[in-house]
This record gives C-alpha cells, sequence and structure tokens, in this order.
C-alpha cells in the first residue's frame, strides 16, 4: 500500500483519517514493511467498516491483516446498539468461532521424537481431517440442539474430556444465549456427521516443541518451558458456521436496505443488532461458537486416545482454547465511560490484560493467553494479553501469520509433494488427505509470523511468551 494515504501515529501505528463516509478513523498496527506490502483491498476494507452505523472509535486492522469478504481478515470493529449499532455476518466470517486450543502434553520434544513417525501415522489414522470429511458420531435432531446450546460442556458430559478442561476455555466452554432455532435445517444437516473433524484450509492438529521462552515469569503461570511440548488444535465451527453465514448475509442484505443502512460494499451487509435479523443471527452465531467449542473438544478427547496409546505418560492438559471469528458482547471504556459494545473480531484474537474477569483465576494475574498459528513449517506463538490492549484495540490482538498470496497463487508456486519432502528434511512430518490442500498451505504463502508477533508486541496489544516450532502436522 501507499503509505503517504496514512498519518503515521508511532512507529508501529497507523491512521487513516476520516473522510467521505468514514464516522471513525481506520488504524493498522503494524510495521512499515507490513503495511506496504498489505494489498489495497485492506485499506479500502479498513475505510468501509469506518463507514457502518454504530461504529466506536476506530475501524481496526491487526498486523496479519488481508484482504477478506467485507471487513478485512484480522479486522476488529466494536459497535453500540444504543447508538444505531449493526452487527455484520462479514464482520464475524463464515468459519465462526475458527480458533485454537493448546494442550501441555507433558512430555519433552526428545520423548515425541523418539515416537514421532508413529506419532504421525496415529493421529491421522484417529482424526478426520480433509474438505467434506466425517467423523464417527452421528448427532440427531435433538441432540444437535444440546450439542448447540451446551458447546464443549455438552461434549464433556458425553464424556469427551474432563471438567477440568472448561476453567481454560472462553465462556467456561459454553456461549450463553445460543439460539438453535435460528440456526436452519440445512446448517444442521451439513454439520450432522463432521463433529471431531479438522476440515480443509488452514486447519491442522500440530505436535510443537517450545523452541524460545521470552517472558520466564509469563512461561511458568501458563506452565510453558524450552524442550517442552504442546499439541495444538486449529479449527472451527464447520459446515454448519459456513452455513449460517451464507444464509445470514442475505437475509441481511434485505435488512439493512429495510432499515436504511447505506454501504459502501454490499459484502458489509448488515442488520441493527436490535431488530429481528440482527438477534437471529446473533443466536445463530453463538450456537456456532458452541459447535466449535463441541469440535475442539471432541477432537482433544481424540489426540488424547492416541497419545495414551503411544506414550502412556502423556497428560495433555488443556493451557487455553480462545475463537477468532466472533462478535461477543463485552464491556470497555470509551472517553472514560464504561459503554457495552458488541465487539466484532475477523480473524482476530480476543487478549484480556491482567485482571480481567473473564481470564481463568488460575491465569487472571498475568493475562490471557493469546495463541498464534503458523503454516506447518513456521514458528506458532504464544502470547499473553497486555493492559495497554484495552485502549488500543478493544483487547484484540493478530491471530496469525496473514495470508501473503491466495491460495490459487500457491498453488502455481509450489508443489504438495515437495513441500512434504522439504519439511521431512527439517524433521518436521506432515501428513494430509489433499497435496493441493499442502501446496494452498505452504509456508511461503504466508507473512513472516515473527514479524507480525513482534509488531503486535510493540505495539501494546500482547505480550511474547514463547516460540513453538512443529514436529508433527496434521493438515486438513
Amino acid at each position: 500500500m501507499d503509505l503517504s494515504r496514512f498519518k503515521r501515529r508511532s512507529e508501529h501505528e497507523w491512521e487513516i483519517e476520516p473522510h467521505g463516509a468514514m464516522r471513525v478513523p481506520g488504524v493498522i498496527y503494524a510495521t512499515e514493511s507490513l503495511v506496504r506490502d498489505m494489498d489495497d483491498k485492506v485499506y479500502e476494507q479498513v475505510v468501509n467498516v469506518a463507514a457502518l452505523p454504530g461504529i466506536v472509535k476506530a475501524s481496526y486492522a491487526m498486523p496479519d491483516a488481508h484482504w477478506g469478504y467485507g471487513f478485512p481478515i484480522g479486522g476488529v470493529a466494536a459497535f453500540d446498539p444504543e447508538e444505531g449499532g449493526i452487527v455484520s455476518a462479514g464482520g464475524v466470517g463464515y468459519d465462526i468461532s475458527c480458533g485454537v486450543r493448546s494442550l501441555h502434553t507433558g512430555l519433552s520434544a526428545r520423548q515425541v521424537r523418539a515416537v514421532q513417525e508413529r506419532l504421525a501415522d496415529c493421529l491421522y489414522a484417529r482424526i478426520p481431517a480433509g474438505l467434506g470429511s466425517t467423523g464417527s458420531i452421528r448427532l440427531g435432531a435433538s441432540e444437535m440442539d444440546a450439542m448447540l446450546t451446551g458447546g464443549a460442556r455438552w461434549a464433556v458430559k458425553r464424556g469427551y474430556g474432563e471438567a477440568a478442561d472448561l476453567e481454560r476455555i472462553e465462556e467456561g466452554g459454553c456461549m450463553a444465549q445460543a439460539k438453535p432455532d435460528c440456526v436452519s435445517d440445512r446448517a444442521k444437516q451439513r454439520q450432522r456427521d463432521e463433529m471431531g473433524t479438522l476440515g480443509s484450509g488452514n486447519h491442522y492438529l500440530e505436535v510443537q516443541n517450545v523452541a524460545q521462552v521470552f517472558d520466564a515469569e509469563l512461561a511458568r503461570a501458563f506452565g510453558l518451558r524450552e524442550g517442552a511440548t504442546l499439541l495444538t488444535i486449529h479449527c472451527g465451527s464447520r459446515g454448519l458456521g459456513h452455513q449460517i453465514g451464507t444464509e445470514f448475509l442475505k437475509r441481511m442484505a434485505i435488512a439493512g436496505s429495510q432499515h436504511g443502512i447505506r454501504l459502501p460494499d454490499r459484502e458489509l451487509a448488515c442488520a441493527p443488532i436490535r431488530s429481528p435479523v440482527g438477534e437471529d443471527y446473533l443466536g445463530a452465531m453463538r450456537a456456532a461458537i458452541n459447535c466449535a467449542l463441541a469440535n475442539r473438544q471432541i477432537l482433544t478427547h481424540l489426540a488424547r486416545e492416541v497419545f495414551a496409546a503411544i506414550v502412556p505418560a502423556a497428560r495433555l492438559e488443556l493451557l487455553y482454547d480462545v475463537s477468532h471469528n466472533t462478535c461477543k458482547v463485552e464491556q470497555h471504556v470509551v472517553d472514560g465511560v464504561k459503554r457495552e459494545l458488541y465487539v466484532h473480531r475477523k480473524g482476530a484474537t480476543r487478549a484480556f490484560g491482567p485482571g480481567h474477569p473473564d481470564v481463568p483465576p488460575a491465569l487472571r494475574a498475568f493475562g490471557q493467553p493469546v495463541l498464534i498459528g503458523g503454516s506447518m513449517g513456521t514458528a506458532s506463538y504464544v502470547l499473553a494479553g497486555a493492559e495497554s490492549g484495552e485502549a488500543r484495540s478493544f483487547a484484540s490482538a493478530c491471530h496469525g501469520a496473514g495470508r501473503a498470496m491466495s491460495r490459487h497463487q500457491a498453488t502455481k508456486q509450489w508443489n504438495g509433494r515437495h513441500v512434504i519432502d522439504e519439511l521431512a528434511a527439517r524433521g518436521i512430518l506432515i501428513r494430509s488427505p489433499s497435496q493441493r490442500g499442502v501446496a494452498e498451505e505452504a509456508p511461503g504463502a504466508y507473512k513472516d509470523v515473527s514479524e507480525v508477533v513482534d509488531a503486535s508486541e510493540a505495539a501494546g496489544l500482547a505480550k511474547k511468551v514463547a516460540r513453538l516450532e512443529p514436529l508433527v502436522c496434521i493438515k486438513g
């Protein structure tokens, strides 16, 4: 992007001053090189979001921002219902509550490497992955609604995991005010056979080595030490979430015009928070969040079974589970006044700082864990929410590296088999049902995750705790 279009607030903060229909400024947190390399569509979408009714303070983009549907991926925006604020399906995304959970394995990297091939093969055999993948669970109508209401709590009650897991999941493992009745029969049908599956795209299950600790105190609080290993799961609400997004974008396109909302881009289809369509979407979206939480909980159970069979000493205790694509009702202080806002995070992580009541008691003094995913051959990171993030971005941070090129471009540049072989030579084992999918997700198709994370810390959004390196990756 052309840097002359911005007012530079600081080394890592770039402002788009209000113009045209913008109600608030746009703000991008990134290094100069990251901003320069962003697609012009990111600028355009940040500007368009800033024109939506009821938006508060600014339209934000994280350091990993790239072009998305309506909102940029890496976009954050909060809306006040008292000022005609809206809810937008495009501001949440199709893969509702796509997120990351990390678990301590209780094993050293040396112990994992001793069984690396067998572990990779058994995880791949046990964890359904890929486009249209289905699992062994079949949900009837009543169980579907119970799952959409109960989330990870439902899964634990059905024997998938432990009650202690719920203490380390956003919302205690269950999103309140979910409305299964607002989820269509088509969406439920798509999800009937997909519980306990990874799906495709950038979703994965990865065994990782803690390669470097940046903050010893935070690392101890999070149970991290160099040479230990984690299991990280990245997936979301699968077909159900996608169907909800598809259907409500159509309904919002009609509802918005009925309420006199004029959009700079039809992909920003939205409805007033306090409207029948807005309330229906929030109910359906919360049900999809519960679907994602239940899905990751089931996958955790399946992975525990594999580890128990191969390395009985493994314990797999949950570090934390965070969602990326959500709209949540939160209290934030704006101009000295506490307000109840609807915070959209699309490809962005909630990052509450130390002392926040929604952080689990065992971690509250240190801030919320922020789990940043890499891409097969690249590092992942554990961060902690920073106190300064509240004022800077409604307590939000990046969620990953962010794509540097499209999937189509990636397949022209990389061959899946070659990517797998190159990573194997580096000691990273990849298992995937799709070589094309591996090419689409080649590490080189993404931005430098370390630069993104460094920018997030420098901007005051979150603090670096540890860097993780992959050992085994089951790729969708």
